[in-house]
């Protein structure tokens, strides 16, 4: 893939058969015919300015116009208004251009032997103005018509030459003069057609050439568009030149619109370019994620110098992590699911007979104190076991939900009433708040619950143990407008290195747990349509955020 030949950010439709096989049309071949008829056109204006210059500004002796001043004058004004004329006709391609060039030759070899006459004849110079218009005349004319209109030219120089010789007899070189350049007419109306002929296949074979670039560019932006991979590409000045469809998504920016800086389009990744252009090495260890414009993804950059700008320009490349963790996620579920039969046979009957002993000990009137705390450390840990069984078990309810439509904003209130009751917690410190109106949403409101639930509760042990506040925020993401809900603290946060993890199974940090709690919720989520990412609060603390399907289009995929 040519990625230079794809640098901007005009997005293009798909290229189709007829396009990548257009051949050279008779159309295209024209167009070099009407280019050198305007060509001449030009010429015939820039030779009538500058002969009316020269014949103004001269005193005499006068260059040109000496013999018949009157008539040299009038000519040069009619030559100027009919090459005017014939440009605006060459302009609207009417008439044909065999037409045109047929009878502007004939005009223009009467005119310019007029002229000629009206200076005194071969000598004046004026008739070498016949070479160029035979010349050009032989790209466009077939060659029988080539040969014509040179042999008139020959017959005017000639005729005029004699004319002039029966008025004036001139010196001999006068004839041989025009003897010579009758020559070089003719042997240019004989000589030409070759060199035309060449110049056309080579006007055909650029042209071509240059439909098969224009097919090539259109082929490698269709498919840097269509690409499953997010790319960006950036130049040095890190202006966006190029971005497919995925990153645009990602990115929430529009691709037609004219290129701009990086800090506008994700002030987010332009951060994070500035840091990889410091020290890549460190970047790369670091492996820095953001969150995308939607709210429902977490994206790792991947940043690749092209070698072609020296380094300068940057393609970027956007890894949406949900996939892959998807992935992962699922085959560990698979382990889950084969080990779940084991564990409830295998497991929780001895450790529910070793509690079962434990707790008959401690009742035992002969215990010492040192004997009792190992008992209450067998009792304490067969729950905690008991526990972890209870967790992996539910995971087995994951493809039965039964969602239901719930307005989020009642739905919530009526949840922090009923959490800070049964936890004894103070109702002030759940804090709910809603952004617009409140959203509706389709969930399964057990297995919101549950979520709910677990984050609050964690929220509560964990980062704000001392009367800190929870927020509780309902709202609708800007650009896809699907409704969220929030947990917020303002604890001291989840470290880089736990962030990435705190979804994985068994995974527990310095406060101990399970290391369930999250794993489960983000799969009762995902099966409701939802997902739960988490993400650093800017003025410190921690939020869990629940991006909930859009209700209609649930019912539109059912």
């Amino acid at each position: 893939m040519q990625a230079s030949s794809s640098i901007g950010e005009v997005s293009r439709p798909a290229p189709t058969k007829a396009a990548l096989t257009a051949p050279v049309t008779r159309q295209d071949t024209d167009d070099l015919s009407w280019r050198i008829l305007q060509l001449l056109n030009v010429f015939r204006v820039l030779v009538a300015v500058l002969l009316l210059m020269l014949f103004a500004s001269a005193d005499q002796p006068r260059i040109f116009g000496a013999q018949y001043p009157t008539l040299f004058v009038a000519i040069c004004g009619l030559y100027l208004g009919i090459g005017i004329s014939n440009m605006a006709a060459v302009a609207r391609r009417w008439p044909s251009r065999i037409s045109q060039i047929s009878w502007s030759v004939a005009f223009d070899i009467v005119v310019i032997t007029a002229l000629s006459h009206a200076s005194g004849g071969i000598s004046s110079g004026l008739a070498n103005l016949l070479i160029i218009v035979i010349g050009a005349s032989a790209l466009v004319l077939p060659r029988k018509r080539t040969l014509l209109a040179g042999s008139l030219a020959v017959l005017a120089i000639l005729g005029d030459q004699a004319w002039i010789f029966l008025d004036t007899p001139p010196l001999a070189k006068d004839f041989t003069a025009a003897g010579l350049l009758s020559g070089i007419i003719l042997t240019m109306a004989l000589l030409m057609d070759p060199v035309a002929r060449r110049i056309q296949e080579t006007e055909d074979l650029a042209r071509q050439r240059g439909v098969d670039l224009a097919n090539l560019a259109e082929l490698n932006q269709y498919i840097v568009q269509h690409l499953r991979e997010s790319i960006v590409v950036v130049d040095k000045d890190n202006q966006v030149r190029l971005m497919n469809a995925s990153a645009a998504s990602i990115l929430g920016s529009k691709r037609r619109q004219p290129a701009r800086h990086l800090s506008e389009v994700s002030p987010r990744l332009y951060m994070l370019l500035k840091a990889w252009r410091r020290n890549p090495e460190e970047f790369r260890q670091a492996q820095p994620s953001f969150i995308a414009a939607d709210g429902d993804r977490v994206i790792n950059p991947q940043f690749a110098p092209l070698q072609e700008s020296g380094g300068d320009a940057m393609l970027i490349f956007l890894e949406d992590t949900s996939m892959l963790a998807e992935k992962v996620q699922q085959s560990k579920l698979a382990a889950l699911g084969r080990l779940t039969a084991s564990i409830a046979h295998e497991v929780r009957n001895p450790v529910g007979a070793m509690s079962h002993a434990a707790q008959l000990l401690r009742e035992s009137a002969v215990m010492t104190s040192t004997e009792r705390r190992l008992t209450d450390i067998i009792h304490t840990n067969g729950q905690r076991v008991s526990q972890i069984i209870d967790n992996i078990l539910q995971l087995s309810s994951r493809d039965t939900t039964a969602p239901e439509r719930l307005q989020l904003e009642h739905w919530v209130a009526d949840f922090a009433d009923e959490f800070s009751q049964t936890q004894q917690v103070d109702r002030s410190r759940l804090r709910v708040a809603s952004e617009g109106p409140a959203p509706e949403v389709q969930i399964d409101p057990g297995h919101l619950h549950q979520v709910l639930w677990n984050l609050c509760e964690n929220a509560i042990k964990y980062a704000c143990p001392d009367d800190g506040p929870i927020d509780l925020k309902i709202g609708r993401l800007r650009g896809s407008e699907r409704p969220y809900l929030e947990v917020g603290d303002r604890g001291k946060g989840i470290s880089e290195t736990d962030a990435e993890r705190i979804f994985e199974p068994f995974f527990t940090g310095e406060h101990g747990g399970t290391g369930l709690g999250l794993f489960i919720c983000r799969e009762l989520c995902e099966c409701n349509r939802a997902t739960l990412i988490y993400q650093p609060r800017p003025a410190g603390g921690s939020i869990f955020r629940i991006t909930f399907s859009d209700p209609q289009r649930w019912e539109n995929n059912a």
